[in-house]
């Protein structure tokens, strides 16, 4: 067997776990460096984080939607599909378990074979890519984290009887709307999180819960890609989504991805339908 490469790290293991946290500190450490983010959402909160830390002339956006480039940018929060080949001494990439997705996973594992720091190369994601990992990539080092806190299921429950910092899955734009007007109705002000919204009106609507304006968020499955939020209790309105192929059940994997978006740091959170 091959010595392990340090220089080679794959970090797995469940949500809020500390894993993407520790990487964005990290690069800070090397004098250049790209994280791969991937959701849009996701670059550009981490590129905000990063320009409070070392300014705007060194931070680079590029996603899809957005390229802000400057000059003597040294640390580049990119979407996966938009990591430009340049060279850097660190290197991240997110949610490598991506790699299974049909419509892009070709993507992530175009990226977890030939994108490399030049000092530093790190992987983020699931524990489900262990075997994967150790086949494609036999000289990574693995390492595995544990939740920081509880995870606990809470079973069915009504609109009406849903508590404050609650987060509602929808997998659709109809059922999202919907959903939405129902807690209207019952709750008052509700957020909206979907990757089919503007970068500008899916910020404004995280800031109006994480102002405390609102204390609900009805959300697509984006929300399982490491969007960072004070929520206390995420609720499943359906385990069914369509993958651009075809309608199928969640998987386990997926399941626990956006439910393990309930409770932050050491703060118990809780999961129903």
């Amino acid at each position: 067997m091959n010595d392990k490469n340090e220089n080679l790290l794959a970090i797995l293991g469940p949500t809020n776990t500390g894993k993407t946290y520790s990487a964005f500190e990290k690069i800070f450490t090397y004098s250049s460096g790209m994280m791969g983010f991937p959701l849009r959402l996701l670059a550009r909160e981490n590129y905000d984080k990063a320009l409070k830390k070392v300014g705007v002339n060194n931070i680079a956006l590029i996603t899809g939607e957005e390229k802000i480039v400057p000059r003597e940018a040294k640390y580049f929060f990119c979407t996966v599909e938009s990591m430009p080949d340049d060279f850097f001494e660190f290197v991240c990439v997110d949610e490598i378990q991506l790699a299974s997705d049909y419509e892009r996973g070709h993507i992530f594992t175009q990226r977890l074979l030939h994108s490399r720091g030049e000092q530093k190369t790190i992987f983020l994601g699931s524990l489900t890519m262990e075997e994967i990992i150790r086949e494609l990539i036999p000289d990574a080092k693995i390492t595995f984290k544990n939740r920081f806190s509880e995870l606990n299921f809470i079973g069915h429950k009504k609109i009406q009887n849903i508590k404050p910092r609650s987060a509602i899955i929808a997998f659709n734009l109809i059922g999202l709307y919907e959903i939405a007007e129902q807690i209207r109705g019952l709750k008052g002000g509700v957020a909206l999180v979907a990757g089919a919204l503007s970068p500008k009106t899916r910020n404004s609507q995280v800031k109006l819960y994480e102002d405390g304006e609102v204390d609900y968020i009805v959300a697509t499955d984006a929300i399982g890609m490491g969007l960072n939020l004070d929520i206390n209790q995420v609720y499943f309105s359906g385990l069914e989504k369509f993958d651009g192929k075809y309608v199928r059940p969640l998987n386990d994997m997926e399941i626990g991805q956006i439910a393990g978006r309930a409770g932050r740091y050491t703060k118990s959170g809780y999961f129903g339908t």
